[in-house]
């Protein structure tokens, strides 16, 4: 089935998939299985610990599950994260994942927006990081960027907590400007091992976001999915007025002290999920795109597989 396929089936649904009582619709999809021909890791399981601990939108066993499922397969022993942060819990594992972290239990509770982690933890983190540790820290459109924003300030990564939009890439036929196209063709793909992986089967030719923030990296940072000039950001949904995103990114990577960090502003890109009452692809599973080898070269950077 096609992307154009898709957009038949789901046509009424699609640009409505941003609204925030939406959210709550967003599941992860049952009938997705991820094949990996050949695991990266078959013998020494790098250790992936996936944050549980900060009223987390995304779990193990719910929305992200599909993220998991594709990492066991490429050979990563994945552990939910439910327990308070220490160094020696971080010192036990290769990759720490933060996905949608919040300052409150749900996403439109009061206080959501808030910092979902203390100094000490910030502190922690950014010190496992220097000292050989792997983040990968996924933040989403408001109140999702507000709530990681100051532990992303660690790293020098600065957040725009707005909904980001590009009318002139995104993928038209599904009508709605957040679904923003990053490929080979229009450039935004910008050159790093991510989008060019192990060989010419893992090279990145094109993937969506499904409506995030924009991102601003440290100067050392190199844009893998880079916003073009005509990108806008709003900072409320039904906004009239936006401001210009040009000069950010929707994807970012770094090395920090001995360590790497990955941050994205768009979470669903990077897991399998169904939606709305047509229950419509949405994530790594819309036909046509490549955000399963997105995934799996991002890890394989932040493990050491790619230099």
């Amino acid at each position: 089935m096609n992307i154009r396929h898709v957009v038949l089936l789901a046509g009424f649904i699609l640009p409505f998939l941003a609204q925030p009582h939406t959210l709550a619709q967003q599941a992860a999809d049952p009938g997705f299985v991820p094949v990996v021909e050949r695991p990266a890791y078959k013998s020494n399981l790098p250790r992936v610990l996936f944050d549980e601990a900060h009223h987390n939108f995304h779990t193990t066993g719910g929305r992200y599950k599909p993220f998991v499922d594709l990492l066991v397969a490429d050979g990563y022993r994945v552990v939910s994260g439910r327990r308070s942060l220490s160094r020696q819990l971080l010192q036990s594992f290769k990759v720490y994942v933060i996905s949608n972290a919040l300052g409150a239990e749900e996403f439109d509770d009061e206080g959501a927006e808030n910092s979902a982690f203390t100094e000490e933890e910030c502190e922690l983190i950014s010190a496992w990081v220097r000292s050989g540790g792997n983040l990968l820290l996924i933040a989403d459109h408001a109140p999702f960027g507000a709530a990681a924003q100051d532990l992303a300030k660690r790293f020098g990564v600065e957040m725009s907590n707005s909904f980001t939009y590009d009318e002139a890439h995104s993928e038209k036929e599904f009508g709605n400007p957040g679904f923003i196209v990053y490929s080979r063709e229009n450039k935004l793909l910008g050159d790093h091992p991510i989008t060019n992986g192990r060989n010419e089967a893992e090279k990145i030719q094109r993937v969506i976001a499904f409506t995030g923030q924009s991102l601003k990296g440290p100067e050392d940072s190199v844009a893998f999915l880079k916003l073009a000039d005509s990108a806008r950001d709003k900072f409320s949904r039904d906004s009239e007025e936006s401001t210009s995103a040009a000069g950010r990114a929707q994807g970012i990577a770094f090395k920090h002290g001995k360590g790497r960090v990955v941050v994205f502003g768009e979470a669903a890109m990077l897991t399998a999920q169904m939606t709305g009452i047509e229950k419509s692809p949405f994530g790594m599973n819309v036909p046509g795109i490549d955000n399963q080898q997105l995934v799996l070269n991002v890890m394989h950077w932040l493990s050491g597989l790619l230099k």
